[in-house]
């Protein structure tokens, strides 16, 4: 399928480049994660659990938040089939942060009661999510509950990214409320359709 104007790009043509950022950017959450030469003699449950649950925490919210991303850019794609270059160069910098996230998951993982690592970590997820809410509104600013589901975890990583300052060791709580987007998305939508029945 070719675009109906020349200087129009297929956005369909971005799937494969996205899938490919979106699974090493999520397969190396893992990266940082502690070698066997870490421990200097046999490890007890406390040793791991000392070594691993912070670390497992962040990499577990960073890839569920990678895959709230991943959906939401796959629905984008699918329902703005064309669009011009500077949508294109846009989505390049929104996968551009999604690659960055095994950075900063890596040093919040390692330092999460830091709370300028916290910040740090809290100011990726709000750019990521913002750029994804931007790219929602130039392809569906008409459609109230896809901006509702794109706006929520902005509003989230905000408030997140301030709280993070004073409470580093809390905040990660905090930031989970943002998989609540697409309970947001739905419910918006179901209130749409609600008032489209009413005479």
């Amino acid at each position: 399928m070719t675009p109906s104007h020349p200087d129009l790009f297929e956005m369909r043509r971005l799937e494969s480049l996205s899938n490919t950022i979106f699974g090493v950017a999520m397969t190396l959450l893992a990266y940082d994660l502690p070698k066997a030469g870490t421990f200097g003699s046999l490890p007890d449950w406390a040793d791991l659990y000392h070594l691993y649950a912070g670390r497992l925490s962040a990499l577990m919210l960073s890839f569920i938040i990678a895959g709230l991303f991943w959906f939401s850019h796959h629905r984008r794609l699918a329902r703005q089939p064309e669009a011009g270059r500077g949508i294109v160069i846009l989505n390049l910098f929104f996968l551009l942060s999604i690659i960055l996230l095994p950075v900063t998951n890596g040093l919040y993982g390692n330092y999460r009661l830091s709370s300028a690592v916290a910040v740090l970590y809290g100011i990726h997820l709000t750019l990521i999510a913002g750029l994804n809410a931007l790219l929602w509104w130039f392809a569906r600013r008409d459609s109230w509950p896809e901006m509702a589901g794109a706006i929520f975890p902005v509003l989230v990583f905000v408030p997140g990214t301030a709280i993070a300052a004073i409470y580093p060791q809390y905040v990660q709580y905090f930031w989970c409320l943002a998989f609540l987007a697409l309970l947001v998305r739905r419910l918006a939508a179901s209130r749409e359709e609600a008032r489209g029945r009413q005479p």
